[in-house]
């Protein structure tokens, strides 16, 4: 007997309500013939053919993300998101840099990499806290400094009119599809130059610096870990 291909949904034949329980048996033995559990004639016109019978489809049952929060959820390079620590660790951005960073690929559009913030609406976005419980907040000349500086990373692109180009190789809201989409977009409008934007990510560092005198532990291949 040969196995069911693969399908997201099954078919699963019921007998019809109007048949009468005597009629389930019966369409069982109709199955099995049907599918190769008992033998069956080689002259087709000797055939019993399924009488009665509907069918119901189960609903694919897809898992779904359980994020927390109501502002949808992003995919980061895992890469990234160890540099970005290492990064801040070994004092090689600010801490505006990464703030303002973060704060602007929180808002991506989905299927974009576009995020639409004035320069004054992160500002605003990254004070929010500190207007209600007191602080130092950020200056918006401190977030222009720290934009100018993501742009020299490639981590983000400036279009003008408020609208930021997040590297969607580093933080992309959206499925796999578009962000090919989004890539091809960007390697036209940088003429294919496997330098520019969004490839060549700084900052320009070299790998010791970034060791932070970790050791590596056999146990997890070249993982590294602190005290």
């Amino acid at each position: 007997m040969t196995a069911d291909p693969p399908a997201r949904r099954r078919p699963r034949a019921v007998p019809d309500a109007t048949s009468g329980d005597g009629g389930f048996d019966d369409l069982l033995q109709v199955l099995g013939e049907q599918l190769g559990e008992a033998t069956q004639s080689a002259d087709p016109r000797t055939r019993r053919k399924l009488k009665n019978v509907t069918f119901e489809y189960e609903p694919d049952r897809t898992a779904v993300h359980d994020m927390a929060g109501d502002a949808g959820y992003s995919l980061a390079s895992n890469w990234f998101t160890q540099l970005l620590a290492q990064l801040a660790v070994a004092n090689r951005i600010t801490k505006s840099q990464l703030c303002v960073f973060l704060y602007v690929a929180g808002g991506q559009q989905r299927g974009t990499g576009i995020t639409q913030y004035t320069q004054q609406q992160i500002t605003d976005g990254l004070n929010e806290l500190i207007a209600h419980q007191g602080g130092k907040p950020i200056s918006r000349s401190t977030v222009n400094r720290a934009v100018r500086a993501l742009v020299g990373f490639k981590w983000i692109e400036q279009l003008g009119n408020g609208l930021i180009q997040l590297n969607v190789r580093l933080w992309f809201h959206g499925n796999s599809n578009a962000q090919h989409t989004v890539l091809e977009q960007l390697a036209v409008q940088h003429e294919r130059d496997p330098d520019a934007f969004p490839h060549g990510i700084g900052p320009d560092i070299h790998q010791e610096e970034l060791d932070l005198s970790f050791p590596k532990d056999s146990r997890y291949g070249t993982g590294r870990r602190t005290g």
